[in-house]
């Protein structure tokens, strides 16, 4: 997977409904993410479950917390049955460590706000990069920064949409990329005909 393999790594995030699940998993989508933490696209655990188990096995499903007490975050993650889970907020090394025996995958969310840290700082698996304010469907300036090496799993966030997606692709090289404002009708309202534009010019860069 990823750039260094044969594709592109694509997480849509922010989903909600039956529609946009299932049109994310047609479209060929790696992972959906579905937000715990305070957000206009946060669910609740009977709607996050309910809506996982439409994801095929090979689909991660991804819980989304930030800064959220660890016991609340392990019983969400069981409630639902996640596959992974995305930490976007300042939580340290003990946090992920705490989370990693039960084996799913770790991402970690950062904004970046001036040097891009480092893959693997936090035990992740994979690092993804976000835009200084999170979900606000801002580009940042990634020029001149010292991205991840070729190889490494990393996400490009930040507001990416199925116009900007192909060049940022071309330009940066990253692993994979992640979007959830860029594929939205009004704030936490997503549209399946943006979800499929985005994987489709994502995939054909």
């Amino acid at each position: 997977m990823g750039t260094s393999g044969t594709s592109l790594f694509v997480k849509v995030c922010g989903l909600r409904t039956e529609r946009d699940v299932d049109t994310a998993v047609e479209a060929g989508a790696d992972a959906i993410g579905f937000v715990f933490a305070e957000s206009p696209r946060r669910i609740d655990a009977d709607t996050a479950r309910r809506l996982a188990e439409r994801v095929p096995e090979g689909i991660l499903t991804v819980g989304v917390f930030r800064n959220q007490p660890i016991e609340d975050v392990r019983q969400l993650l069981d409630a639902t049955g996640m596959r992974a889970v995305q930490l976007h907020g300042d939580e340290d090394l003990a946090f992920y460590d705490a989370l990693r025996p039960a084996g799913r995958t770790l991402i970690r969310g950062v904004a970046v706000r001036g040097e891009v840290p480092r893959h693997g700082e936090r035990g992740e698996d994979i690092l993804l990069l976000d835009a200084p304010v999170p979900g606000a469907g801002e580009v940042w300036d990634h020029s001149g920064k010292r991205l991840p090496e070729p190889g490494q799993a990393w996400l490009l966030a930040g507001g990416l949409d199925p116009r900007n997606v192909a060049g940022a692709v071309r330009a940066v090289r990253p692993w994979g990329v992640d979007v959830s404002s860029g594929i939205e009708v009004s704030r936490g309202v997503k549209s399946p005909d943006l979800i499929e534009s985005f994987i489709r010019a994502a995939r054909g860069a």
